[in-house]
């Protein structure tokens, strides 16, 4: 049976006017820590209704450009619910949405600048990112798509109403990353409010680098966090600021997704795209996993609650 890990909610201040809809009232611009001081921190109970995700990864990277609006659009389109991004600091500190460290793979960089000298993400000002095309690398149709930045991918995801695993890539090369990204997310309260415990989680900031992830915590201290990559088990109960362990799936087994849920945490392992394996990890308890296909992911977690509920 999968256990759910404990959420640290949000506070969120509203003023409702007759029965018409919410409206935040004005605070003063904060940064992310003093915001942290001044509102008290709320714990949500785990609860067992939390459903199983199939989050697509980078988009719905499987049938359009990875960390583009469109891989965004098509996940929505495919019936996702949650998708997971990469971000990036440009050389002027503006978060773009980009996995790898270098442009090559996936814009036309070195068309555009075929001078340069380094084609890192971090040599680039986002006037000069704003100048690529992040489209045509995967298939023409796609010629013209731009680089987002967090800005306009969040408000994209706002209103699509999709939720977010939200990436840090490499912080050591992206200096104050966290501190930027907390500041864009503490700016919008939507992001900062949780989703009912039988909905998946709204927002999740994860990063291989965990000590990255325990500073965002300090920072964001309301949202879940979750460490990529396999912690020992011995070692899982050392990370009780964490909400999440997402390892690859072939690092892991059923008594590791166990010992994972004994220690309160979720686990959605990446990134599967073999429909089998699909089966193996849900089989073996875990909360979900990331899927290049999310259409096929939804599938296999709608198949397996169907045999879970006949069996019982």
């Amino acid at each position: 049976m999968r256990r759910v890990g404990f959420v640290v909610g949000a506070v969120s201040v509203f003023l409702v006017v007759g029965g018409g809809s919410a409206l935040a009232l004005p605070v003063p611009v904060l940064h992310p820590q003093e915001r942290a001081e001044e509102n008290p921190v709320t714990v949500q109970h785990p609860s067992p209704d939390r459903p199983l995700i199939a989050v697509a990864h980078r988009g719905a990277s499987g049938h359009a450009p990875e960390n583009t609006l469109a891989a965004l659009n098509t996940a929505k389109r495919l019936g996702a619910r949650t998708v997971e991004i990469d971000v990036q600091l440009t050389s002027d500190d503006e978060i773009v949405l980009m996995h790898d460290t270098t442009l090559e793979r996936t814009t036309n960089a070195t068309e555009v600048f075929p001078d340069r000298d380094s084609y890192e993400v971090g040599d680039f000002t986002l006037e000069e990112v704003e100048q690529l095309e992040a489209g045509s690398w995967f298939d023409p149709v796609f010629e013209g798509e731009p680089v987002p930045t967090l800005d306009i991918a969040l408000d994209l995801l706002e209103t699509l109403d999709l939720n977010l695993f939200l990436e840090i890539k490499d912080p050591d090369l992206s200096a104050g990353i966290e501190d930027l990204v907390a500041e864009e997310i503490s700016t919008r309260s939507t992001w900062l409010e949780h989703n009912p415990p039988w909905e998946p989680r709204r927002l999740v900031v994860q990063s291989f680098d965990w000590e990255s992830m325990e500073y965002s915590k300090t920072l964001l201290p309301s949202v879940p966090h979750a460490l990529l990559g396999l912690v020992s088990k011995e070692e899982i109960t050392d990370y009780d600021w964490a909400h999440m362990i997402n390892p690859n799936h072939t690092q892991i087994d059923a008594d590791y997704v166990e010992a994972v849920h004994e220690a309160g945490l979720e686990i959605t392992p990446y990134t599967i795209n073999d429909r089998t394996v699909m089966d193996a990890v849900l089989e073996m308890g875990t909360d979900g996993f990331i899927t290049d296909f999310p259409e096929v992911g939804l599938e296999a977690i709608r198949d397996f609650e169907g045999a879970e509920l006949v069996a019982h």
